[in-house]
């Protein structure tokens, strides 16, 4: 199996250093290049094709926001992984609606960043919990966040069970592997509840079911 390559993107020569000797010694892993700002990021990620960016969020030139916003144009492939000191709603949502895959502050013990970063690889969302609380607070305290027309009356009993394994972040396999079914029927749930909830990602669907109750941050 082929390694997952990394991009640092961190104006800090010392921060990058460290996330070098931490990943350096994970056997799937492999840093391909590093970047100082939004701009040189950017071209290393089309020179490079890396997997994933670590993306910081303040950097000269171009900060990571506009970075994140850029590389999701130009390479999609490429998940953005935001590792930074801020732990704020303003920078969470910015980056989230960016493009990033995931979000983790750089407090976060090193195992946390190491299965964040592979959770990312995967096509997977990671939110570090001090943050993801922030989704709870969006759809609990707006009251202009418009309902969805459809509920869970349309879904099959296979398909809320399978709504309640994603949004508490398990992987398609995981799932699979807890259902006892196999990740192609993982797949079709998935498709079958986003056409039903009208939702088109899965950060959307964690908001959904973290609103109507099905989930909560604590599990």
């Amino acid at each position: 199996m082929s390694k997952i390559k990394l991009l640092l993107a961190d104006d800090h020569a010392v921060v990058r250093s460290g996330l070098r000797m931490l990943l350096d010694a994970q056997p799937d892993m492999e840093i391909v290049g590093e970047a100082e700002n939004g701009h040189e990021t950017i071209e290393k990620v089309l020179a490079l094709q890396p997997d994933v960016v670590l993306m910081d969020i303040q950097m000269p030139g171009m900060n990571g926001i506009e970075a994140t916003r850029k590389i999701k144009e130009r390479a999609p492939e490429t998940a953005v992984l935001a590792l930074t000191m801020y732990e704020d709603d303003q920078y969470f949502f910015e980056m989230l609606k960016a493009g990033a895959a995931g979000y983790i502050p750089k407090r976060a013990a090193p195992d946390a960043l190491v299965n964040a970063i592979r959770t990312v690889r995967r096509g997977e969302v990671f939110l570090y919990p001090s943050v993801a609380a922030y989704l709870v607070d969006e759809y609990l305290q707006r009251d202009d966040e418009p309902e969805t027309e459809t509920d869970l009356g349309d879904l099959t009993p296979r398909e809320k069970e399978v709504l309640v394994l994603i949004a508490e972040g398990l992987s398609n396999a995981e799932i699979a592997e807890q259902l006892t079914i196999s990740v192609k029927t993982v797949d079709r749930h998935r498709e079958n509840i986003m056409r039903k909830l009208n939702i088109h990602n899965r950060i959307d669907l964690v908001k959904y079911a973290l609103k109507k109750g099905i989930v909560d941050l604590e599990n």
